[in-house]
């Protein structure tokens, strides 16, 4: 077989065992690895299978993933995700859909330290679902809210998933962070728009709840520095050029540490439990970067990147037209597989296709994370909402998957901004020292 039907072949299988569960890591592993024995034989395919490993874990670059996933972890499990949320309901609580566009608000400075969708949707359902099931929210909307607004945690910087974008396509990793800053203030003010609108339309939605006393809010503020702190000390640093990615994560998860230890909010139980979520998360992003790093030398000698990229180059369409043929290929691929798979499956075929095309890399990536943000809202794989059904037991499914569709029409007006207007994602790192 020649190396192009070999490579086909890989990838066909690849997506199989995706769609059975099999982990995304042992799966490039297997493909990659048995592909490379096909196309060069067992001694070159072991020689990879032996050296990947530590080449890749070696690197300095990955250093930075550990750090920000330990003081997402430091924080979450810290308690200051509930006193964030009473803050921000103490300023805007008592508009129209109060409670629902606090989640929003609430999971978008969250996402800002914890970097991770699973993290803030998992502690917005925690936090916000009780206080709006005690408001007598609409089901459909709160459900909604909370998955929505985690989707957050991978466009606000610090994100894992750019971070993990930058390691995959030698992106600078620091510019990659700031480029989702806009986007996702964007789509948070998105988000809140529509459940305002929506409950303006239908005010049984969200009861208003009363306004709080301006003592109160000055008060509430007192749960808020520490975010704002922190945020301002790592990405700021990273923005005005005083860190590097890694330095601004060390830095982030020190100060996140410091807090805890110094309001006593983190038992030793807790700091002990979030040492082990943050080595398995970490551990797990490796496993699969090592098995990409192994895939990705068995596609570049299938030679199928540069057949796409040369049969491409031929057709007689625009850019911008072969663009949108690009995201629909993502979004159709965001109904069946998980966003990483999704990153490390097609990486290395559109990447070069994309810079060859004259698109920004780093505003590629940020596209990308929105084509993900849709996959998680939407069905059979919806990610985001199952998150929140196997919190919220009584709330059928299906009626939160019916509940997150204006959600998703926003998203994808965000989308179509961030497209016709590539400015809204480079201005940012184009400004950076």
């Amino acid at each position: 077989m020649s190396p192009e039907i070999i490579g086909v072949l890989g990838i066909i299988i690849l997506l199989i065992l995706f769609m059975i569960r099999v982990p995304v890591s042992i799966s490039l592993i297997i493909v990659g690895t048995l592909g490379l024995v096909f196309i060069r034989g067992w001694d070159s395919a072991l020689v990879q299978l032996g050296t990947t490993p530590f080449s890749t874990a070696s690197s300095y670059s990955l250093s930075v993933i550990p750090l920000f996933i330990l003081m997402g972890m430091i924080l979450s499990f810290s308690g200051f995700g509930k006193d964030l949320y009473t803050a921000v309901d103490s300023w805007i609580g008592h508009v129209k859909g109060g409670l629902a566009i606090t989640t929003i608000g609430t999971s978008a400075l969250f996402s800002a330290i914890s970097g991770s969708v699973n993290a803030t949707t998992a502690t917005m359902a925690r936090i916000a679902l009780p206080e709006m099931k005690k408001y007598r929210y609409n089901d459909a909307l709160s459900t909604s809210c909370v998955a929505a607004g985690g989707t957050l945690g991978i466009l606000i910087p610090p994100s894992v998933i750019l971070v993990l974008y930058g390691i995959l396509t030698m992106e600078p990793i620091g510019k990659l962070l700031i480029a989702g800053l806009v986007p996702g203030i964007l789509q948070m003010l998105l988000f809140m728009l529509v459940i305002y609108l929506m409950v303006l339309r239908k005010p049984s939605l969200a009861p208003v709840t009363a306004k709080k006393p301006l003592k109160v809010k000055m008060k509430s503020l007192n749960s808020v520095w520490p975010f704002v702190f922190l945020f301002a000390l790592s990405i700021g640093g990273i923005y005005f050029g005083y860190f590097t990615p890694t330095e601004a994560g060390g830095i982030g998860a020190f100060g996140a540490f410091l807090l805890a230890l110094l309001t006593k909010r983190l038992t030793w139980t807790d700091f002990k439990t979030t040492l082990n979520e943050t080595t398995r998360l970490t551990a797990m992003i490796f496993f699969i970067l090592i098995g990409a790093d192994i895939f990705s030398k068995f596609l570049a000698l299938s030679r199928i990147p540069a057949v796409i990229t040369q049969t491409v180059s031929d057709l007689d369409m625009s850019p911008m037209a072969i663009m949108m043929l690009i995201l629909i290929v993502y979004f159709i691929l965001g109904l069946f597989l998980e966003g990483i798979a999704i990153f490390v499956l097609t990486l290395p075929v559109v990447y070069p296709l994309i810079t060859m095309l004259g698109f920004d890399g780093i505003w590629f990536g940020v596209v990308m994370i929105f084509v993900m943000n849709i996959g998680l809202l939407t069905p059979p794989m919806g990610l985001s909402v199952y998150i929140i059904s196997g919190v919220v037991k009584d709330v059928p499914i299906q009626r939160i998957f019916k509940g997150v569709i204006p959600m998703l029409l926003m998203m994808i007006l965000c989308l179509a901004l961030v497209v016709v207007f590539p400015g809204i994602v480079t201005f940012l790192p184009n400004m950076m020292k």
